[in-house]
């Protein structure tokens, strides 16, 4: 009973000791360079929870990475290391600007952009989910491809057919009826946060609750059991892509009709970059769980609002600041991926044991 309670809060107990480990790391960095870490983490706190303000942008930072990490999360779920999140967010956000331009009332207008940002990062996702079941293409070399592909399409279409007239540094906005606001005026949090909190349960659910998640985790622990056990781990494989596709184009669309002031895409995707690659973070702090991803978000953006305060009120430096990230979320991953490569370190093992058994 003890070992089965052990093994229950054992994940708890590692993300505390890693927090509180990298969190050590950053004040040793801090104090190093002579700065005040009591001073920049009270800063940290207050630009993250310390008012209402503070604490709308932590979670508005938040909710794009929820569902970037989903993607993430999904793909090592069934074994994949997807990182074609990037790709699919550009596509996304660029497919929700482009609802814009159809004939529709606003309302509908604004569920339009929800399903074609959706929609258009699972077609992302479906050339590297081809290329990994038909020819064994691995997806890390596939989804960089694909991530670049992006960017140049997205970048082409919004100084083209979709750049503001007015404004050549940005598409055109959403129009308001088709926006979605914020609760309270002068922050920048709206229902989007909703919609990343309800699609992570939905993933929850699918994964643990229906036969398509208990394929993918099987797939994910071992494929050659999964074939034997009746199932097609190719076809699997691709589902898993297609749902971290329509997360990604999910998170891009409602960067785009849900984070107030701007409601458009930047000439240079400034407002959606990195975002895929974040939530490779937030899905090993959140051990590739989907409640774990909103937790792990939500520390993310609070890292993301309280780097503002700790440049401000703390005098630390931008490149700083983004050390002491680094060295905090670096520290949180720690765990998840000494798991992801244990089986990598066994194989390992194995093969030393034989090759010295060997005559």
């Amino acid at each position: 009973m003890m070992a089965s309670f052990w093994r229950s809060i054992r994940p708890f107990m590692e993300g505390v000791v890693a927090a509180a480990a990298g969190f050590a790391i950053g004040a040793i960095l801090l104090s190093l360079w002579g700065f005040s870490p009591a001073k920049a983490y009270i800063a940290l706190y207050k630009g993250a929870f310390g008012d209402r303000y503070a604490l709308t942008s932590t979670l508005a930072d938040a909710t794009p990475l929820i569902l970037t990490g989903l993607t993430f999360a999904i793909g090592v779920r069934s074994g994949l290391f997807n990182i074609g999140s990037q790709g699919q967010i550009f596509i996304g956000a660029t497919a929700a600007v482009g609802a814009s331009l159809l004939p529709f009332p606003p309302g509908v207008r604004l569920i339009a952009s929800l399903l074609l940002g959706m929609t258009a990062g699972a077609l992302w996702s479906l050339p590297a989910a081809l290329l990994k079941a038909t020819r064994g293409v691995h997806e890390v070399i596939s989804t960089i491809m694909l991530n670049w592909i992006a960017w140049y399409l997205s970048l082409y279409l919004v100084a083209t057919a979709l750049v503001d007239p007015n404004r050549a540094e940005k598409t055109i906005g959403i129009a308001p009826g088709s926006r979605l606001v914020p609760f309270i005026p002068g922050t920048d949090l709206t229902p989007a946060i909703f919609i990343s909190t309800i699609f992570a349960a939905i993933i929850y659910w699918v994964l643990w609750h229906t036969a398509l998640g208990y394929e993918i985790r099987a797939v994910g622990l071992n494929p050659s059991a999964a074939r034997y056990g009746g199932i097609r781990p190719a076809v699997v494989l691709s589902l898993s892509f297609v749902l971290g596709g329509i997360s990604s184009g999910l998170a891009g669309a409602t960067q785009i009709i849900g984070r107030p002031p701007t409601y458009a895409l930047y000439g240079d995707l400034s407002n959606v970059a990195n975002l895929g690659f974040d939530g490779i973070a937030v899905a090993l702090v959140g051990r590739n769980h989907p409640f774990g991803a909103i937790v792990a978000a939500i520390l993310m953006g609070a890292l993301s609002s309280g780097a503002r305060s700790m440049q401000i009120y703390a005098s630390v430096p931008l490149e700083m600041v983004r050390v002491v990230q680094g060295a905090i979320i670096l520290a949180l991953a720690i765990p998840e991926l000494l798991r992801l490569f244990e089986p990598i370190r066994k194989g390992f093992s194995r093969l030393m044991r034989k090759e010295g058994a060997s005559p």
